[in-house]
């Protein structure tokens, strides 16, 4: 595909940026050192939690989250059907059987009651998501972990910054887990961070993560096979700077959100963006438009072609997992997660980021007005 005028990310740069990468390229270390130990600190700080500890992805979070608990083969996972692939493919690479459950239509997150439906006597965690930046309903789904004896993780890999009942994201699951990649609002090239309260989880996680050089003769800590999952100085001095600047950094975002809001609304046959009551503020991952039910899902990819001829980056927001070729091995098939299927057929994400400017919001949705013409415009929101 050809470059695009307007991108679907574009990662929110400053000085400050620029000179914390710096400092670093000029120093003695470039590999994980003084500065991800900052970032941690930092980090741990901002969520008032105990422990941070950075690592290579978010994924590979999620992976030595899992070990840490020590979930493995013959163990099963329950997580959302409407997600990243990365979520589902943490818990194969744990030895573990992912077991989907379907999502909440309005918000995008998992629903407790269907998580509910498909706990066994195997499960071992439920892992929820705070689908493109909207809260799930942590009250609940706590409530189902403590009464079936397992784990709650928090995949806040697309939701920085969002509150749910006065507390933010990152601060419910028995470990949370976050991603610094594109299209966050904090970026870092590739990174992820690991929060717990949990002094022995956190300790198990660092081990399974790496080991410091200073610690190559040690017999007992060499007893675990460690991945080398580390967050480079490099990259966790310009996460650092960039947590430093979240504030700014989400702020900028929420003046495109109000754009965008403002001009769809004379939009027909969308579903307006959805706040649930127990949710305070949320900060969108993406700008995701979900379309009416009388558009198919190839009319959607109709309007995504014709806003790329427009040099308008926009794709698909998510593929159902269990529609993806690992997972339909598995049993699962086109029918079994009828919200998830829904959702995700109409679900179209737009560039969002902070060097939009008003005009180009405008173009951006009077050309998927245009597009919408001729495959559904008009059709019924539900």
């Amino acid at each position: 595909m050809k470059a695009t005028s307007l991108p679907l990310c574009d990662p929110d740069m400053s000085e400050f940026e620029l000179d914390a990468v710096r400092q670093v390229l000029i120093s003695s270390s470039l590999s994980a050192g003084p500065v991800v130990e900052e970032f941690e600190a930092a980090f741990a700080q901002y969520l008032g939690r105990k422990h941070a500890i950075a690592v290579a992805s978010g994924e590979i979070g999620l992976l030595l989250t899992l070990q840490a608990f020590g979930i493995g083969k013959g163990d099963e996972v329950v997580a959302s059907a409407h997600s990243f692939r990365e979520t589902a493919h943490a818990i194969m690479l744990s030895g573990a059987r992912p077991v989907f459950a379907d999502i909440d239509y309005w918000a995008g997150t998992i629903s407790p009651d269907k998580a509910a439906a498909v706990l066994t006597e195997r499960t071992r965690a439920i892992i929820g998501a705070n689908a493109n930046g909207h809260p799930a309903p942590w009250q609940p789904l706590r409530e189902l972990a403590k009464s079936a004896g397992v784990a709650l993780i928090e995949d806040s890999t697309e939701a920085i910054g969002s509150i749910y009942k006065g507390s933010p994201v990152g601060t419910f699951g028995d470990c949370s887990i976050f991603d610094f990649s594109q299209p966050g609002a904090l970026v870092c090239g590739e990174g992820g961070m690991i929060v717990t309260d949990d002094d022995d989880r956190a300790i198990a996680i660092r081990r399974l993560r790496s080991r410091r050089i200073d610690e190559r003769s040690s017999v007992v800590i060499g007893a675990v096979a460690p991945l080398q999952a580390n967050l480079s100085d490099l990259s966790a001095a310009l996460g650092l700077a960039q947590l430093r600047r979240i504030d700014v950094l989400l702020a900028r975002r929420k003046c495109v959100e109000a754009w965008y809001y403002d001009y769809l609304r004379s939009f027909e046959g969308i579903k307006d963006p959805y706040i649930a009551p127990d949710v305070e503020e949320v900060h969108w991952f993406l700008y995701v438009v979900h379309l009416g039910t009388r558009f198919s899902r190839s009319s959607r990819d109709s309007i995504v072609d014709d806003l790329h001829r427009e040099q308008i980056e926009a794709a698909a927001y998510s593929q159902p997992l269990h529609l993806q070729r690992l997972y339909f091995n598995a049993g699962y098939r086109r029918g079994d997660f009828f919200v998830t299927e829904k959702v995700a057929d109409r679900a179209v994400a737009l560039p969002f980021h902070a060097h939009l400017t008003e005009a180009q919001v405008a173009f951006i949705v009077g050309t998927m007005k245009d597009a919408s013409i001729n495959v559904g415009a008009g059709a019924a929101i539900y």
